[in-house]
């Protein structure tokens, strides 16, 4: 995932403590990869141990590495919520050296990595530690998340966006909020296919989807049921153009399929929502500029007084320049107009804004539907 690489199909097998996958990927613009740098990363990342912590309930965590500290947060979202917590950042001397937010059904989360504005080092005081927890806790109850602010006492190792999976499933965002998010009535026609049956004969789940594909579509669904403590036995991945199939054969982590109604519902709701959470929605604004503490709580005002809000943002910063992308639209979910764009831009400086106005995925090579090395395996659950 970290190589933007694409998987145009997949195989997943195992069996007797023994597994075998098998994935075709291409670059992200749809090119064999030929990069001996690249495979050798992948067989170098695929051969090492990777070692996983245990689930971390608390919504606001604070934890130094040797580089960074390392901030948690979810709760629910509201217009200028991340305005507010970069100002607290801000007024504390934290540098945000990257971070990431997502947005999904009037909830939110995010994992923001800062600095001490004089040594540029993580912030090691237990104290200031706990000023940082206690003043975005603030910022949180405005929202009247007030039992869930607590720091978190262990480090994460995991990805990113793994993590962030994780603390948007524990806050329940898969949960249905009437048919509605933000004042926004729901496209139901947005939603992936998704069918979840039993297979009597093979004791096992089958789940089967399809829906619009875009990058890291396997590797939110496979986080979700992993968070869900269902393992993936069998599975297939097929793409075309724009549509991606895939298929699953899962057992609970206890040994069984799923057993109920409710379940097989929640199920649906959650793999929903492990679509949905990534989705670029509204116009992509990019900023790029000298990084400095304070850049991101100035950026985030102005959107703020311009009445935008926040859907998305992906925040990095790379010799001394930042370049911090944000997925924007104005308070009623609808699109943002050029007179705004254009008064924002004058504002944060010229050539500082840019704007992508199509957030739409490029189209990937078309590949037929594959066939029969679990339509075989399986023939006996249709």
């Amino acid at each position: 995932m970290d190589m933007n690489l694409v998987i145009t199909k997949a195989y997943i097998s195992s069996d007797g403590g023994w597994f075998m996958d098998v994935f075709h990927a291409v670059d992200y613009h749809g090119k064999k990869i030929r990069d001996k740098d690249v495979i050798d990363y992948i067989k170098k990342s695929i051969e090492s141990d990777t070692w996983f912590t245990p689930s971390l309930r608390e919504s606001v965590g604070v934890m130094p590495t040797e580089d960074h500290t390392s901030i948690e947060l979810t709760g629910a979202d509201r217009p200028g919520l991340l305005s507010d917590v970069c100002a607290v950042l801000a007024d504390l001397h934290c540098n945000v050296v990257n971070a990431e937010i997502w947005t999904h059904n009037a909830r939110a989360a995010a994992v923001v990595n800062v600095t001490d504005e004089s040594t540029s080092h993580a912030i090691e005081d237990p104290k200031r530690l706990w000023t940082i927890k206690k003043l975005l806790s603030n910022v949180l109850k405005e929202n009247g998340d007030v039992e869930k602010a607590k720091i978190l006492s262990l480090p994460v190792i995991t990805h990113r966006d793994r993590r962030l999976h994780k603390l948007m499933f524990e806050d329940r965002d898969y949960e249905k909020l009437d048919g509605t998010e933000d004042g926004r009535v729901e496209d139901k026609n947005s939603r992936p296919d998704i069918t979840v049956i039993n297979c009597v004969q093979k004791d096992y789940t089958v789940i089967t989807m399809r829906s619009k594909d875009r990058p890291k579509l396997l590797f939110d669904i496979v986080c979700t049921l992993t968070d869900m403590q269902y393992v993936v036995f069998h599975g297939m991945v097929t793409t075309g153009s724009t549509e991606a199939y895939q298929e699953f054969y899962i057992r609970h982590a206890d040994g069984f399929p799923i057993s109920s109604e409710a379940e097989r519902d929640r199920v649906i709701q959650c793999l929903e929502a492990a679509t949905a959470r990534r989705a670029s929605e509204g116009l992509e604004l990019v900023v790029c500029t000298e990084d400095r503490v304070g850049l991101l709580s100035d950026i985030t005002r102005v959107f703020r007084e311009y009445s935008l809000t926040i859907r998305k943002a992906e925040i990095s910063t790379k010799s001394g320049k930042a370049q911090d992308t944000f997925c924007v639209t104005d308070v009623e979910g609808n699109p943002v107009d050029q007179r705004t764009i254009d008064s924002i831009a004058l504002q944060v400086g010229p050539n500082v804004l840019q704007v992508k106005q199509d957030l739409d995925l490029r189209p990937k090579p078309h590949h037929e539907a594959a066939i029969g090395f679990l339509g075989n395996f399986f023939r006996y659950c249709r």
